[in-house]
């Protein structure tokens, strides 16, 4: 059986191709294009050969080129390949001789290969937070403008309706403000072409129910919904919630020799931008009166804060996890605020909302003609069922100690019932 290796670069590959006792039976290098892959697997690889090649930019472009034409591919994780990385001489043929024969002797470290689905959520996600970072790096550079000129900006978003006016009658000289125009405009492009993807995200995510399962979450709407399931793929691959927290990078590094144990900051490995939306859908965690809060406020009073954040974020990906792995929304989660954003999502993606008020053959609330209006809160299961999500299973012997340690048991049970609410007058008071 063959064995195959390549060395991607930009413009170039790198080819070796060796008997299973590692003799080498041929080296080339062409350029990486379609054609000189091609021409190169015709004439060189064939259905028993097994290739193994680093994950880096036009990879998963080369894998699926190449597929149909070998047993089968293996990609690698550069990261881990420590016998390349950390090589005193190296090249490109050193590189492609090293991993092909870690991978004729079964050494190489393995990455999933995503399908289809998932590399187009990736993509998808990867675009929006680019154009994330180009509106936070224009807004930086609006900033400096009115910071170059010793223009003190009005308190609060600078971006806001109101100081968006105050910019625009802003007296500034001629240069200053032709760049504040262009960077503007360039801006309002950036925006509209945000909004649109993000509008393409939410029409998926609409009808996608793995993503309606984890915005049960608290802190988790459809962009982190999207962007956790793009990183996970299939989530099936990870033996547990642990597992794959670590593959987002947000477990603890460790360090061990003899009886000597260190424990230092998370690994940071994988995908840094879905470890980044994580620790974001975090922040707000602390306020939430669940068992989330109690888990955020305790860890913050014991550490800090930052380490709770943290410690937060690992902690939605492992109860992420557990909810794709058993079909079940988050049973712990606010009405109202679960209402909320399914109601937004919903609103983006199809344009409707969905009309308010008593149900055909509903009785008239208690407070009618009180004078004092009210709102009505759904249960949990009313708004899941209304969602078309699966229904909540019974609460484990685990959840139920857990609940009873945090004083929760009350807070829990009141989920599952409806009830009103008083709602707040938006008439200005006469006095």
């Amino acid at each position: 059986m063959p064995f195959a290796a390549l060395d991607l670069h930009k413009k170039v590959v790198e080819a070796i191709v060796v008997d299973d006792l590692g003799h080498t039976l041929l080296r080339e290098r062409f350029p990486a294009t379609r054609a000189a892959l091609l021409q190169f697997a015709h004439a060189h690889l064939g259905p028993d050969t097994i290739l193994a090649l680093e994950a880096t930019t036009n990879t998963w472009a080369v894998v699926s080129l190449l597929q149909p034409l070998v047993a089968q591919i293996v990609p690698s994780n550069p990261l881990r390949t420590r016998a390349i990385a950390e090589a005193r001489i190296k090249t490109d043929k050193v590189d492609a001789e090293v991993l092909v024969h870690l991978l004729r002797t079964d050494f190489l470290p393995r990455v999933w290969i995503p399908d289809p689905l998932t590399q187009a959520l990736r993509h998808r996600t990867t675009e929006r937070a680019n154009l994330v970072a180009d509106r936070t790096r224009l807004k930086n550079r609006i900033h400096a403008v009115l910071h170059q000129r010793l223009i003190e900006a009005p308190t609060g978003d600078l971006f806001s309706r109101a100081n968006l006016r105050w910019l625009a009658a802003l007296d500034l000289d001629p240069d200053g403000q032709a760049t504040l125009q262009r960077h503007f405009r360039q801006l309002a492009h950036i925006e509209a072409e945000l909004d649109l993807l993000t509008t393409q995200m939410a029409v998926e995510s609409h009808s996608n129910p793995h993503i309606k399962l984890l915005m049960s979450i608290p802190g988790v709407d459809f962009t982190v919904a999207e962007t956790l399931l793009a990183t996970l793929g299939d989530f099936t691959r990870f033996p547990s919630g642990e597992k794959a927290a670590a593959y987002l990078g947000l477990v603890p590094s460790t360090h061990q020799s003899g009886e000597h144990s260190y424990h230092g900051p998370i690994t940071k490995q994988g995908r840094g931008h879905a470890r980044w939306m994580m620790v974001q859908a975090a922040q707000h965690i602390g306020q939430n009166p669940g068992p989330l809060g109690v888990f955020f406020r305790r860890l913050a009073r014991k550490k800090n804060r930052n380490v709770a954040v943290v410690a937060t974020a690992r902690k939605l990906v492992v109860i992420a996890w557990h909810l794709l792995k058993n079909n079940e929304p988050y049973r712990y989660a606010q009405p109202r605020a679960t209402q909320a954003k399914y109601s937004r999502l919903r609103v983006r993606a199809t344009a409707t909302r969905k009309k308010g008020g008593n149900a055909k053959g509903q009785p008239r609330p208690q407070s009618y003609g009180s004078g004092q209006p009210t709102r009505a809160i759904p249960s949990l299961d009313q708004i899941y069922a209304s969602e078309q999500i699966p229904p909540l299973g019974p609460q484990a012997p685990g959840e139920l100690k857990m609940l009873e340690a945090y004083g929760l048991v009350v807070y829990a049970g009141k989920l599952r019932k409806a009830h009103r609410i008083p709602k707040k007058s938006t008439k200005p008071n006469p006095e």
